[in-house]
């Protein structure tokens, strides 16, 4: 039997039905936002967790949606079969029933505040030509149809725009006799991008003026619906708005309609006959803990199932972190002290840290506490809640990384910023100390990197590796070789000139869990250059003139030894 699609970037709910791509039902959604009847809803979740197909599904069900010409279209096909559809006559009779203003404002992301005001300006325009058939009414007085024009046409003022979706409200109201519904997806984009980009207040300003006029003030309303990654201040953008019902990842409302729950995956597997694949997904996309529910990042778990389709041999990738520049993991590092970094690694090892939890932020807070820090990895996805307890007035929140796929996020980002420190160090001292076989700065300076640096892999070896060949790759006049084959094994690392009338230096390494093994373990290590006669091979090729390292590592300190 030919499956369905899976809906890789999909992220309308029209688009989803009529392919028809595999759906995970989220419509009974519909019935809570009616029957829990808050005026203005805040979702808040991480990116690519389904917020945008959310809004879509909830506009398609209440829009009493028109042509250019005014006839209004029937959407209620798109629910055939659906669960939003067997809940009974009091929800399904709200279906096609309210005009809906609709607006993403992911297109802000811009540079500075004239080029993402005008993207917000397009928006907020295109919004009004879905709805010029309004212009063919005698329900809009002429002024107000002038208005409306020179809104839809972007010639409208800054103030008039600022207080738009108000107007468009009163005007559908006029003309459907019926309050409005208001969907704004992304609502943090702007503010976030306009923090970053140093234009904040300016675009804080307009947002905040939008949003009063729509959501407060606005007497033509019915119910409102809001999406983001981060929870913003009240006190910043949402003043006096008395009616706003925030909910977050601490909330057990609604838990279930962003992401995968653990039913809705083993559905998935098996529809593509990949049951036996459930416990490799878990590791990788598992770990979220959203309220009291446990849910899978739905973006990789799509392209997950999509890869092993085609292949069950595939392995995992992270889906999930090659959507965004992860920037907020890099201002964690960049600016970490040694107790952010020993609580970095220990989150990279499985273990847990302890902070408290404020939801009341804004983007000016974020480097006036690591505690703040901690605050938007927690709500942007990067970590997981796997207890809370209340001390005080204060929520902490025991944190962890969630799974395989976000810590590599960490791991890839530690490198990175590793490998820019290695670039902005004057590694000279180390390299003289190499080349002339002075132990004690060898050991002191690897050290001292050691103490400044972020490690992972519980202190295993191939760490040390990886880390020691990142500060000698750039020696000047030498070659650096990796596990290359020498002898009758592979030494870790062989540094050598181009020509064999220079040097060639062999290093071993060693790992040991008690400090006292140290120096053991560097003999360890030059007893094995020896037994496995790894400088034959560079003999061979014409090197006379060697040094033998053999380097140990116990945490953060270095012992090299030469023989």
């Amino acid at each position: 039997m030919l499956k369905r699609p899976l809906p890789i970037g999909i992220e309308f709910y029209k688009d989803m039905i009529n392919k028809p791509y595999y759906y995970v039902d989220k419509t009974l959604m519909i019935k809570d936002i009616l029957d829990k009847g808050a005026k203005v809803n805040l979702f808040t979740r991480p990116r690519r967790f389904g917020k945008t197909l959310a809004l879509s599904m909830l506009r398609t069900f209440f829009e009493q949606e028109t042509d250019q010409h005014g006839t209004v279209i029937d959407n209620s096909p798109y629910f055939d079969g659906t669960i939003i559809q067997k809940t009974g006559e009091s929800y399904i009779c709200h279906m096609g029933q309210y005009p809906v203003v609709s607006l993403s404002l992911k297109s802000a992301k811009q540079p500075g505040f004239q080029t993402a005001y005008a993207c917000l300006k397009e928006e907020i325009a295109r919004e009004f030509s879905r709805h010029n058939y309004l212009l063919q009414t005698d329900c809009i007085s002429m002024k107000n149809k002038e208005k409306f024009q020179k809104l839809a046409d972007r010639q409208a003022e800054i103030s008039d725009y600022s207080t738009s979706l108000k107007f468009l409200s009163e005007c559908l109201q006029s003309y459907h006799k019926k309050n409005v519904m208001i969907f704004i997806d992304e609502y943090d984009v702007p503010l976030e991008n306009s923090y970053f980009r140093g234009f904040y207040e300016d675009m804080a300003d307009f947002i905040r003026s939008l949003f009063e006029s729509a959501l407060k003030t606005n007497e033509c309303l019915e119910l409102a619906v809001i999406t983001g990654c981060l929870r913003i201040s009240k006190e910043s953008i949402f003043t006096g708005l008395n009616n706003l019902e925030i909910n977050s990842v601490m909330n057990a409302d609604y838990a279930e309609y962003f992401g995968f729950t653990d039913t809705e995956v083993e559905h998935i597997l098996d529809y593509y006959g990949l049951t036996e694949k459930k416990t490799e997904l878990q590791e990788w996309y598992n770990g979220y803990l959203f309220g009291n529910t446990q849910i899978y990042n739905p973006w990789s778990v799509i392209n997950y199932v999509k890869s092993k389709s085609i292949h069950t041999e595939a392995f995992p990738k992270p889906y999930w972190a090659n959507t965004s520049s992860n920037s907020i993991i890099r201002e964690l590092i960049e600016h970490a002290d040694h107790a952010v970094k020993q609580e970095i690694e220990d989150l990279i090892e499985g273990k847990t840290i302890v902070k408290p939890i404020h939801e009341d932020i804004t983007y000016e807070d974020i480097y006036k506490s690591q505690d703040n820090l901690w605050n938007f990895l927690f709500f942007t996805g990067y970590l997981n809640k796997i207890s809370e307890s209340l001390v005080g007035d204060t929520i902490y929140l025991s944190l962890a990384i969630p799974n395989t796929e976000v810590r590599y996020i960490y791991r890839h980002s530690i490198l990175e910023w590793f490998q820019k420190k290695v670039d902005e160090m004057n590694l000279t001292p180390l390299y003289q100390a190499v080349l002339e076989g002075n132990t004690q700065t060898f050991s002191d300076l690897v050290s001292e990197q050691l103490t400044q640096t972020i490690s992972f892999f519980d202190y295993a070896e191939n760490y040390y590796h990886g880390f020691l060949c990142g500060l000698l790759k750039g020696c000047p006049g030498y070659i650096t070789l990796s596990n290359r084959e020498h002898g009758n094994g592979r030494p870790d690392i062989v540094m050598k000139t181009p020509s064999v009338r220079g040097m060639a230096i062999i290093m071993e390494l060693k790992v040991v869990k008690d400090f006292e093994q140290i120096e053991a373990g560097c003999e360890t290590a030059l007893q094995q250059i020896a037994e496995q006669n790894y400088e034959t091979t560079l003999y061979k090729e014409g090197f006379r003139k060697f040094i033998k390292y053999g380097i140990c590592f116990y945490r953060k300190e270095c012992l090299v030894k030469t023989g």
